[in-house]
This record gives C-alpha cells, sequence and structure tokens, in this order.
C-alpha cells in the first residue's frame, strides 16, 4: 500500500509516506509556517520515492483536536490531493497518533493523550492498545479544564502531550511526556487500521473536528 499522512494539528509540521512496509517522514517545530512547508514536505516524499501523487492508495490527515487553523490546513491538503487523485481519505485523530508514539516510543499501553488548549482548558482522551498494537479510544474526547478530568482508579496511566508542560500537578499521572507533538508517521499503523476497517472517507467529507463544537468524537 502506498499511503501519504499529514500533520498540521499543532506546532509541528510533519509529512510521512507509507510505502509497502517503510515509511518515510519529514518533521519540523515551525509555528505559524505549515501553510508554507506541509505541501513541499510531501512533494519531497514523494518524488525520492519516484512518485506521483495519482499512485497512491490513500491519504490521512491530523483531523484534530488542534489548532483551528492547522487543522484547516491539514484537511484542506487532505483534500485537495485526494480529488486529484480520487482516492479515498483516512481522517486521525491526533490525540490518537500521540497515543499511538507512546506505545511505540515507550511500550504504554494506557494512555492518557492531552493536548493544551489554550483557555486554561485541554483536549484529553484514554486510550487502549488492542492485539493488534493499534491504540484505540475507550469513551469519547473531550476538551475541559485540566481539573475535571476523573482517572481510572484501577488503572497505571502513562501521560502524553503538550498539556503536561503546563498542567502536570492537575493530571496526576505519575509518568508523562510533555514535550510531545502529533507527528504523521504515528499515524501511519492508526491509517493502515482504518484503511483495513473501511473507516475511511471521501474527500468532500474529509473535515476537521473542533471539540468545542461538538459533544462527540470520532472514535479514531
Amino acid at each position: 500500500m502506498k499511503l501519504l499522512a499529514i500533520d498540521t494539528t499543532t506546532d509541528v509540521c510533519s509529512c510521512a509516506l507509507y510505502l509497502d512496509g517503510d515509511i518515510q517522514d519529514r518533521s519540523v517545530i515551525a509555528p505559524r509556517q505549515h501553510t508554507a512547508l506541509i505541501l513541499p514536505m510531501a512533494d519531497e516524499l514523494l518524488h525520492e520515492a519516484g512518485l506521483k501523487p495519482i499512485q497512491l492508495d490513500g491519504v490521512a490527515f491530523g483531523r484534530g483536536p488542534g489548532s483551528f487553523t492547522g487543522l484547516r490546513i491539514a484537511s484542506g491538503v487532505a483534500q485537495g490531493i485526494a480529488f486529484a487523485a480520487d482516492i479515498p481519505v483516512a481522517p486521525i485523530s491526533s490525540l490518537a497518533a500521540l497515543a499511538q508514539a507512546a506505545y511505540i516510543e515507550n511500550g504504554a499501553d494506557k494512555v492518557l493523550a492531552a493536548i493544551d488548549a489554550r483557555m486554561s482548558e485541554i483536549y484529553w482522551g484514554f486510550y487502549i492498545i488492542d492485539k493488534q498494537g493499534i491504540m484505540r479510544l475507550e469513551g469519547i474526547e473531550n476538551v475541559s479544564a485540566p481539573d475535571k478530568i476523573n482517572l481510572p482508579s484501577t488503572e497505571q496511566w502513562y501521560g502524553v502531550g503538550s498539556a503536561w508542560t503546563l498542567y502536570a500537578e492537575k493530571l496526576g499521572v505519575q509518568h508523562y511526556q510533555g514535550d510531545r507533538y502529533p507527528q504523521a508517521r504515528a499515524m501511519i499503523p492508526l491509517a493502515l487500521a482504518a484503511f483495513h476497517e473501511g473507516q475511511v472517507v471521501s474527500a468532500e467529507n474529509a473535515l476537521p473536528v473542533y471539540l468545542r463544537n461538538q459533544v462527540v468524537a470520532r472514535p479514531r
């Protein structure tokens, strides 16, 4: 399978290309520069692989939660590629991408992923690894004040995401990494699972998810 993944939901701009088991990626911390960077990143990865967009089987993008501007950029780029190549799209949660990276890098199997949402709030969700090595959402994704989260008392949770740089004491997780952002590379396993399970959409339905404007988030 040939799959391109992009993420611009936070300060990090990243792009990854999956080609029959191999992953190549680009990533840079560049606030407010995503519009200028994301397409050249994608073009560079495709050029190095000797591919054109029309040869892709699908595209994945970070659908949020995150920066409103960043979500629109990722959605717009994914829609443009998908329309031009006539391929399906896998919208991937930025929180799920954080949780998946925590599993890949640290072996964490129960993760509280949380991103600073500004205005003294955070985006957050609980994720548990399944037998296929895919992080699955428990319940729904939320936006709230950090002290409104109730950790399941019987579980040992690992925290990941920018919310810990500001609210570690309020979040109450012993082990965490605050200097982590959603990355396109970590989206690849989630996107492959989405394609396998038929959880993909057409280009026109590749839309961002703004948690502040809704009650329930999609489970991926």
